[in-house]
């Protein structure tokens, strides 16, 4: 089906773009390595399914329509990541690549992630926008076909992702010898969270 090839080409390259979500991956991996790596990296391919299904249910459109939704969605995202970055700057001696690796770690890592996903009103738009070019409105079911397509592009993402982030784990497992290097890859993790906040909170501010 070349539309559905097409698709899975233009998702891949978008989410390969730089972004929140692909540098949080990468910050994720090197800091703490690989399996933090993709436990973000699930995480956010998780939250797509929110987006999906924002995007079937026309709420996505709401949003657009309010600027002041969409910007309590925004700075509510913006928040969160930069409460995420100063945490890691307040347990950076603690925030291990040893005490990333438990259950319990991932698992905060992954909810953090789906949270942050969730809480970027801009993929909400994107799927809003993105999903229906490759809809097939005279075959109906246009929702279902809306679901399938996200489920299409929350699996490309679970793999580029997850090679990201066995990437940048490599490059983490290298350059952690040192506990005083993991402490600073720490508080470069944070550093780069609260950038990210800001970045998402005043997308424009270079302007």
């Amino acid at each position: 089906m070349p539309d559905f090839a097409l698709f899975l080409v233009a998702s891949a390259l978008l989410t390969l773009a730089p972004g929140p979500d692909i540098i949080y991956v990468l910050t994720r991996g090197i800091a703490q390595g690989r399996k933090a790596g993709f436990a973000a990296a699930l995480g956010f391919a998780t939250g797509c399914i929110f987006h999906t299904l924002l995007a079937a249910l026309g709420v996505a459109a709401l949003i657009r329509s309010s600027p002041v939704a969409f910007d309590a969605v925004r700075y509510a995202g913006a928040a969160y990541l930069v409460w995420i970055g100063i945490q890691a700057l307040r347990h950076r001696d603690d925030f291990t690549m040893a005490q990333s690796g438990g259950d319990k770690a991932l698992r905060t890592i992954f909810r953090q992630s789906v949270v942050g996903n969730a809480l970027n009103p801009k993929v909400t738009l994107f799927f809003l926008s993105f999903l229906p070019q490759f809809v097939d409105a005279q075959a109906g079911h246009v929702g279902w076909q809306m679901a399938a397509l996200g489920v299409a592009f929350m699996a490309q993402t679970v793999v580029i992702f997850g090679a990201v982030a066995l990437f940048s784990g490599w490059i983490g497992d290298r350059v952690r010898r040192n506990p005083r290097i993991g402490a600073r890859l720490n508080v470069f993790a944070g550093i780069t969270f609260i950038g990210l906040g800001v970045r998402v909170a005043w997308p424009d501010w270079k302007n």
